[in-house]
């Protein structure tokens, strides 16, 4: 069974591009350097990728429109992605961002390739990235509550949402954790060694 497809998924509009004007989430918006009598401009994906080129005289980059996409979980549960692409100079990098009831939350994945490099290639790199995420699930439904899978191994994000002063969140399995849900989940480890690691958001884990 094919557990990716192309969606087309009506999207909530979250950001417009101060250059094309263009309605886009934001996921697609990206911060523009300042501009005299301007300030800074937000700029969708296609139109960044033309000014940084044009302002920092960058190996020439075409920014590809993807569709959105759909990858079914180890739960058979779809997961919709909006794509993103876009140069830093001596790469690309290619972002999956899962939208959740119009919204950008849950899972979000990156490779890092060449700026020459096929974008379909890329595109096939990171939906198999994305497969094999999502084919672990790293907490589980316990009697207590959640609680941490038998593998013991936890995977994820670190995130930060300002609502918390100093103090990130994580993103497991695509879903919001605090440390204080984490800490109650690893009681059940009292005694045990662990290990922590960080990893660039593009790299294996």
């Amino acid at each position: 069974m094919k557990r990716w497809r192309v969606t087309k998924k009506p999207e909530v509009i979250t950001g417009i591009c101060s250059n094309c004007g263009s309605e886009v989430l934001d996921c697609d918006i990206a911060m523009s350097g300042y501009f005299i009598g301007v300030g800074y401009r937000n700029l969708c994906s296609l139109c960044y990728a033309v000014n940084a080129e044009a302002s920092a005289a960058l190996i020439r980059f075409e920014p590809h429109k993807f569709d959105p996409v759909q990858v079914i979980d180890c739960q058979g549960v779809p997961h919709d992605f909006r794509l993103r692409m876009n140069c830093f100079g001596p790469g690309v990098a290619l972002n999956a961002y899962e939208i959740v009831e119009g919204f950008l939350r849950g899972y979000q994945f990156q490779i890092i390739g060449d700026p020459e490099e096929d974008p379909m290639v890329l595109l096939g790199r990171l939906v198999e990235k994305m497969r094999r995420a999502l084919a672990v699930k790293h907490l589980v439904a316990g009697e207590c509550g959640v609680r941490i899978a038998n593998h013991g191994v936890v995977r994820g994000l670190i995130k930060w949402d300002g609502c918390e002063e100093g103090v990130p969140y994580l993103n497991v399995d695509g879903q919001e954790v605090t440390w204080d849900e984490l800490g109650r989940m690893l009681l059940t480890y009292e005694g045990w060694q662990f290990k922590l690691e960080i990893r660039d958001k593009s790299e294996e884990v």
